[in-house]
């Protein structure tokens, strides 16, 4: 044979230990194996490494089971005896494969299964973990916001004289509503005393708007909400030349022009 390791690698071995080809090829590779001991040395090899595999991976029938059947069967033709002892060969190595490739999958379920328990317990944890890191995020961002209105407070508190405190008073809409509003003329500073905030409670969808009333037109000053605040002042956007303030009720987020229907309290400075 002019290229052996060619004919080796093309996997023809192994068929023939899995009972795969054809009569001729049998017959073929069987003349090759008596002329190269190289191909019968791999052949036995193959041979012994499957059936050792499917050995270890075995399940056993029950023995009495086994020799009921074969000790019932009668074969007067040698022939015929000799293909039953192959064919019986055969047999039980399908079984020890096929017992083998069971137990090969039930162990890929069982893994499967762990796997999907372990993937599930790890979207828990992070969904926990993702909860615990907003919650800190906003307990956070409502400190800083406390320590931004205490030190507006200080600020003010310390340059009161630059200020002009205008107290707006409740329309019809919410007659007992009130606000103290601090303006600096010369910084164009706006600030809203929290401490003494009276609003009418808002909800989740609305928010109080504060607007300064300029040449006649209104300009945004921000929103903010009912909530009493007794860590301070809360600043809000700059303005000049204002003749009075106005607080209105708008959508969450403010307006870009005021709700006259919802005016809760003015101030003329």
């Amino acid at each position: 044979m002019k290229d052996l390791k060619s004919y080796l690698e093309r996997g023809i071995l192994e068929q023939y230990v899995l009972g795969d080809l054809s009569s001729e090829e049998q017959f073929e590779l069987e003349k090759y194996a008596l002329l190269y001991p190289e191909i019968k040395t791999e052949l036995l090899q193959i041979e012994l490494a499957l059936i050792t595999y499917a050995k270890m991976n075995a399940i056993s029938p029950p023995e009495k089971l086994r020799n009921k059947i074969l000790n019932g069967l009668e074969f007067k033709d040698k022939k015929v005896q000799k293909l039953f002892d192959r064919s019986s060969k055969w047999l039980q190595f399908y079984k020890y494969s096929l017992a083998a490739s069971l137990v090969l999958l039930f162990m890929s379920i069982i893994s499967v299964i762990n796997l999907n328990k372990k993937l599930n317990d790890s979207y828990e944890q992070i969904a926990i973990l993702e909860t615990g890191i907003q919650r800190f995020s906003n307990q956070v961002n409502s400190f800083d916001q406390e320590l931004t209105d205490a030190r507006n407070a200080l600020y003010f508190y310390q340059n009161q004289a630059d200020f002009k405190l205008v107290t707006l008073r409740g329309s019809e809409k919410a007659p007992e509503a009130s606000l103290l509003v601090a303006f600096n003329p010369k910084e164009e500073e706006v600030m809203i005393d929290l401490s003494s905030l009276k609003m009418p409670s808002n909800d989740k969808e609305h928010q109080y708007q504060l607007w300064a009333m300029v040449d006649g037109k209104p300009v945004d000053l921000g929103v903010f909400d009912s909530e009493v605040d007794s860590t301070g002042m809360k600043k809000m956007k700059s303005v000049k030349n204002v003749q009075a303030f106005a607080v209105t009720l708008e959508l969450r987020g403010g307006s870009a022009n005021p709700n006259m229907d919802q005016m809760m309290a003015i101030g003329s400075i």
